[in-house]
């Protein structure tokens, strides 16, 4: 498990694929904010919860110049239904060897009525402009975290 991410670390560069197949790197947002967001698996209800939140908000947080992208380890065919089947408008990535979770501290030892395992930790990484974490949320809750990050942020 790799370390947390903190505010002013660099935010490690990553390129993956969509739901289509289509390499999306971190650079290409280059310029904008980007609000990076990791969950566990596509077409479960939290994530759902949080996915919708997500594109229910896309209009306002892009145009307070926001990016939103999820990664999740699901591989893009996964992510494609899961697009499909709840109308998802946010840009979802395929990091199926876990590489970019790892490299986000977003991988790691979970606990979950009294059973340890490893797995993803729902999380949120919020990007500046030049490539640098703005803030870093770890163990969020799917449910009210949007609402939260566009309080957060003064949106």
């Amino acid at each position: 498990m790799s370390e947390r991410l903190q505010p002013g670390d660099r935010a490690p560069a990553f390129t993956l694929p969509d739901a289509d197949g289509n390499e999306v790197s971190l650079s290409d947002h280059q310029g904008r904010k980007v609000i990076v967001y990791f969950y566990p698996a596509a077409l479960t209800p939290g994530c759902t919860k949080q996915a919708c939140d997500f594109t229910d908000n896309l209009e306002l947080l892009a145009g307070a110049g926001y990016d939103v992208i999820g990664i999740s380890p699901d591989k893009p065919e996964k992510l494609a239904k899961f697009r499909e089947t709840e109308s998802l408008k946010v840009t979802l990535l395929a990091d199926p060897d876990k590489k970019v979770l790892d490299a986000y501290g977003a991988f790691g030892e979970k606990k979950n009525y009294g059973r340890t395992y490893m797995g993803v930790i729902r999380s949120t990484i919020v990007v500046d402009e030049e490539g640098k974490v703005e803030r870093a949320l770890y163990n969020v809750r799917a449910t009210g975290h949007v609402a939260k990050i566009i309080k957060d942020l003064g949106i």
